[in-house]
């Protein structure tokens, strides 16, 4: 038989836990089961031709991405990148001419094992329950560990104040300040009101397939089941969740 205490003491880490639930529910916190991912097809984006760049307007737009003239201070949180530089390893002369330099979207990986999260000494960044590897620009000390930890180049330093350079303010998303690092972080305000990424909404092409892996009726684990993807750079062991159908 149980005794007193023990029964207490469960039943005080029960109501801790289903009050944990409740708040992560109303702060939008997708539960456990859920895991985040991106499936890009490059066929789609090429019928838009290289100067498309809808997904990209619309992500920097929404996230107050700054905009410098200089490229040394430049800041992005999607963008193209020529098929030899996204797939080192997989380019080849024999390449289908569809990818054949030929740009591709990139953007932060949101890895299952994330590199920059465990170089980071302020626990600026991390890695939510869902998957989203998150940033606090307020506990960044600018150290930019996570920069050089990242292999996709998928962090910015804000080298000058980015304020005065957002071209349209966003008054319902936070600006960052000098010395700071930002990233995508796969529209987690909007993922909150059930909305999809900006980028993903944005593109004329459907080109960009965002959804749950958890989920096996998800669009994505269906295109994953049944078309040949690659994951950048599966030899670092870092696990990618944003995937490319060749």
């Amino acid at each position: 038989m149980i005794s007193r205490k023990a029964f207490l003491r469960v039943s005080g880490i029960s109501l801790l836990a289903a009050a944990g639930r409740k708040v992560a529910a109303a702060l939008g916190v997708a539960s456990p089961a859920t895991r985040w991912a991106m499936v890009v097809d490059p066929r789609k984006c090429a019928q838009a031709g290289d100067s498309c760049t809808k997904c990209v307007a619309a992500c920097h737009a929404a996230h107050n991405v700054p905009s410098f003239e200089d490229r040394r201070h430049e800041v992005k949180w999607i963008w193209k990148e020529p098929f030899q530089h996204v797939f080192t390893a997989q380019q080849s002369r024999y390449t289908e001419a569809v990818f054949q330099n030929k740009p591709l979207m990139v953007l932060c990986n949101h890895c299952d094992s994330p590199s920059c999260v465990r170089v980071c000494p302020t626990q600026a960044t991390w890695k939510r329950e869902d998957g989203i590897v998150m940033m606090d620009w307020h506990r960044c000390i600018g150290c930019r560990y996570c920069v050089a930890a990242c292999p996709y180049g998928s962090r910015s330093f804000n080298w000058l104040d980015p304020r005065p350079r957002v071209r349209n303010l966003n008054p319902d998303f936070p600006t960052r300040s000098k010395g700071v690092v930002e990233k995508c972080t796969f529209c987690e305000e909007r993922l909150a009101k059930g909305r999809p990424p900006a980028c993903v909404e944005a593109c004329p092409h459907k080109a960009l397939v965002f959804g749950n892996l958890s989920d096996p009726r998800s669009e994505v684990r269906t295109i994953l089941g049944s078309r040949f993807t690659l994951r950048r750079k599966p030899e670092l062991g870092t696990q990618p969740e944003v995937y490319y159908i060749i």
